[in-house]
């Protein structure tokens, strides 16, 4: 079977790239690593999400499918006063995740962890993710599902979604669950979704 960036346990040999980004008007040096995703650079559909939306001031962040933690990292780099909880279920990307927030210098303010260890009273003023679209619908939908409800009332979540991968059809759907979603932006061929839980 082949090996997916969300695979809990990649078994594709372990060789460490590093990644060089601009976000925000900040220069990241990260490392990044086969069996995750976005290998070696920043992939387009963060990069859109960077460029479409301003990250938070402060509050408690949460970075769905945090990979080697580019999305948490950047945050907690721009605005200190976050606290950033980022997740995966691959443990070679939270591996890296912390790694890189060591090197950073954010290890105080980022943690990476496997969904199973956040605590059940955890709950996030924001959430954001480039979320796994290629694990399948009902998989995605049980994700966010899982996820919304802890957001504090008036907390958004800001997604980034390929126009070809379904992001109007996930934009309705999250509609018609109860969290009002307005698309932010457009651009590339990706919608910014700010979802907000009301």
């Amino acid at each position: 079977m082949s090996e997916h960036y969300f695979s809990a346990d990649p078994s594709v040999p372990f060789r460490r790239e590093p990644i060089s980004a601009e976000v925000w008007g900040r220069s990241l040096t990260l490392t990044s690593g086969a069996g995750v995703f976005s290998r070696g650079h920043l992939d387009h559909a963060t990069a859109v999400l960077f460029r479409e939306a301003e990250p938070p001031e402060s509050g408690r962040v949460l970075d769905l499918g945090c990979g080697y933690g580019v999305i948490g990292l950047a945050i907690a780099a721009t605005s200190p006063e976050t606290v950033v909880t980022g997740v995966d279920v691959n443990e070679r990307a939270l591996l890296l995740a912390r790694e890189n927030a060591a090197d950073l210098g954010l290890g105080a303010r980022f943690t990476a962890c496997l969904p199973d260890d956040v605590p059940d009273d955890a709950t996030y003023d924001e959430i954001w993710s480039n979320p796994p679209i290629r694990i399948g619908k009902p998989a995605l939908h049980a994700l966010l599902l899982s996820w919304l409800p802890r957001l504090v009332p008036g907390g958004r979540a800001m997604m980034v979604v390929g126009k070809n991968l379904g992001a109007d059809s996930l934009h309705r759907w999250l509609v018609d669950q109860g969290y009002p979603t307005e698309r932010v932006a457009s651009a590339k061929g990706f919608r910014v979704l700010e979802t907000r839980r009301s």
